[in-house]
């Protein structure tokens, strides 16, 4: 089942990092689209992940875009690290930026397309002003630092004005921007999130704490499929 207009990008934090190459491998043959790659460094996240090496590492693994969200603070020194690294989009939080709009240059002078990160209680103006230099938006429907969380409801909404703000800006001549949403994302709320705006998927314990990557992926796409149904 092949959906172009939608990206299915399951997050490395929920597999198994003892064979994280095989794991690309294997969630990328079961149809996976994008690589999401979560990068916490213990302070602006309460938690510690994986860095530049790691990001090298799994490149020879996929040709596959990889999706680096940033959870760090400060963010710009480590940029050009991930970019030589192999990243294709790098996202960062606006709060942890002193310069978004220089932040989101540095990324697309580094090659990589760039991306806002919108945590559940951070107000969606920030975008208002470097709309010409965003290739993605990203909703965090659950708060950063952890996986396995419950999507946050509240985040529907949220989606709903973020994709009204992104087909004003396409509708005026400005470039496509991917409206991308991260955190319990399941099969049985996909739908409703795809029927709100989103057409970016991060999930990472829903692909990877299944015994079929595939399986997960195919019922993810056909609740997506059923939502438009319903919205025609």
């Amino acid at each position: 089942m092949i959906l172009p207009d939608t990206c299915i990008a399951p997050s490395l934090l929920s597999a198994d990092f003892a064979r994280l190459g095989e794991e690309v491998r294997n969630v990328v043959d079961a149809g996976a689209d994008w690589i999401h790659f979560d990068v916490m460094d213990n302070h602006y996240v309460p938690n510690l992940t994986i860095g530049p090496m790691v990001c090298e590492a799994i490149r020879p693994h996929t040709t596959a875009p990889i999706d680096v969200h940033l959870m760090v603070e400060p963010v710009d020194a480590i940029i050009p690290q991930f970019a030589q690294a192999g990243a294709n989009i790098i996202t960062f939080h606006p709060e942890a930026s002193r310069h978004p709009d220089r932040t989101l240059a540095l990324i697309r002078d580094h090659g990589c397309r760039a991306g806002l990160v919108f945590n559940p209680a951070t107000p969606l103006h920030w975008m208002d002003y470097v709309m010409d230099k965003l290739d993605v938006v990203l909703l965090m429907s659950v708060n950063p630092g952890f996986g396995g969380q419950q999507f946050i409801p509240g985040t529907l909404r949220k989606l709903r004005d973020a994709r009204r703000r992104i087909d004003a800006w396409t509708q005026a001549g400005g470039q496509p921007i991917r409206l991308e949403i991260d955190g319990g994302v399941k099969v049985d709320n996909i739908g409703a999130i795809h029927a709100a705006g989103a057409d970016t998927f991060v999930a990472g314990s829903a692909i990877f704490g299944a015994d079929d990557y595939r399986a997960v992926i195919d019922a993810m796409r056909g609740e997506i499929l059923k939502a438009r149904g319903r919205s025609a």
